[in-house]
């Protein structure tokens, strides 16, 4: 497979207020693809996953495993065959290896399985969105737990970890995180008795990632809750997995269809995976419709947002699963900022997410930045459109959120940085220009 070629810097120009017509599918989820490419690793036989997201960040990590000397064969559309029967130990610590891991975040999840394969991984502070400190001590406390030793060298910014031997144990985790979940179910699953795993992330990603391990060979029990029991297994094999549709594009599409006033049907959205973010979108007064496995949403001009029983302003919070994922707050914010009514966006889980409101600011949105995790929207029920503006993506979800913003807009806007969208939105600008939107993708 040839070596994936980094892309040029580029840049949106999208001609605003032309609405949607038609049927669109998601791509497959981002954030499940880097958790199951990475557990191939804990395999010498053949894994094939399907509906494999075309998006920077899993084909960075794809050739990320080239490098480390995997076989990856491509067997058509969005589907890849892995086989890690040997990897390449002086490339592990190169320079060049950590280099590219500093830069994709989804490498920290090649701790657990490197673990489990080597007994021992260098990894740097890895990097990825700018949305405040998403520190890692559940991570390594989690894996440390199981019989690992840490060193962080400050200098380079490399962790270094060995493991001679990992044993299961009980743990409480500090917080449900669901990347450090996930490294610690990979370096568990060939850990020797049984570990436990209290708090844990259940997101939709965490069972898919369970599932698949059970395919493999793994005895993991109490999928889809807080407390996971995992008795320890000496190899795992091949499988066959197919990756779910991505709720945060379901999610981004909900919110475009109802900034450009659209008529939207989203097919195969395994809808019964999608939790409260339809009911979310409801409270905002956007009507949307289950039909089979697809969503319809309808051309609404205007959509009241819903107050509390007692009459108080509305409060759109993220949560850990079942809770409303963070991913999908940018679009609430902005799909707010033309809603009848105000609402409450309150963004726990990240420190700096929501510091990209002053570009909507400048578009004419009304909005109170209250602290780094509090904004009040004040919907303008349409009497006063966003304007045109130039502006750069901070990070993957603000990207969309302003990509909404600049659609419905009066005027013409440019949003520059745009790899930051590439990196979670497969082909997002050929794909809406397909249903009528006006996005040129300039380099």
């Amino acid at each position: 497979m040839p070596r994936i070629k980094k892309k040029k810097m580029a840049k949106f120009v999208i001609e605003g207020g032309h609405r949607l017509q038609g049927e669109i599918t998601p791509q497959g989820a981002k954030n499940e693809a880097l958790e199951v490419i990475c557990a191939t690793v804990l395999s010498k036989e053949e894994i094939t996953i399907s509906n494999v997201p075309n998006i920077l960040d899993v084909n960075n990590l794809i050739q990320l495993l080239i490098d480390m000397g995997i076989y990856v064969r491509k067997e058509g559309n969005n589907i890849y065959t892995f086989k890690a029967d040997s990897i390449n130990e002086k490339y592990l610590e190169s320079d060049e290896f950590l280099s590219r891991c500093a830069s994709l975040r989804g490498s920290i999840m090649l701790v657990g399985p490197l673990l489990n394969r080597m007994g021992y991984v260098l990894i740097p502070k890895p990097g990825g969105d700018k949305i405040g400190r998403r520190r890692l001590d559940t991570h390594f406390i989690g894996i440390q737990k199981l019989g690992a030793d840490f060193a962080y060298d400050a200098d380079q910014k490399i962790y270094k970890a060995k493991a001679e031997k990992l044993t299961g144990c009980y743990m409480l985790l500090d917080e449900a995180s669901v990347t450090g979940t996930a490294n610690i179910i990979m370096t568990a699953v060939m850990a020797e008795g049984i570990t436990t795993i209290y708090n844990a992330a259940c997101e939709p990603y965490i069972q898919q990632l369970c599932k698949m391990l059970n395919k493999m060979g793994a005895k993991i029990s109490g999928i889809a809750s807080n407390l996971l029991t995992i008795e320890g297994v000496k190899e795992l094999h091949g499988c066959s997995h197919e990756i779910l549709p991505d709720m945060i594009e379901i999610g981004s599409f909900i919110g475009m269809a109802a900034m450009t006033e659209s008529e939207l049907t989203i097919k195969d959205v395994h809808y019964d995976d999608l939790g409260m973010i339809p009911d979310s979108f409801r409270k905002l007064g956007i009507k949307l419709e289950r039909q089979g496995d697809n969503i319809h949403i309808p051309s609404q001009h205007l959509y009241s947002v819903d107050t509390f029983i007692d009459g108080s302003i509305m409060t759109v919070a993220d949560a850990p699963w079942p809770g409303l994922t963070p991913d999908l707050l940018s679009v609430f914010l902005v799909v707010a900022t033309q809603a009848q009514g105000s609402v409450l966006i309150h963004q726990k889980m990240f420190e700096s997410r929501l510091f990209f409101v002053d570009k909507l600011i400048d578009m004419g949105a009304q909005i109170i930045l209250c602290d780094p995790h509090r904004a009040t929207v004040i919907g303008q029920a349409r009497q006063n459109p966003l304007r045109a503006a130039k502006m750069s993506s901070p990070d993957i979800r603000a990207g969309i959120a302003l990509l909404i913003a600049a659609m419905s807009a009066h005027g013409t806007s440019t949003i520059s940085n745009i790899e930051q969208i590439d990196r979670g939105y497969e082909h997002i600008d050929q794909r809406l220009n397909e249903l009528g939107a006006h996005i040129t993708r300039v380099n």
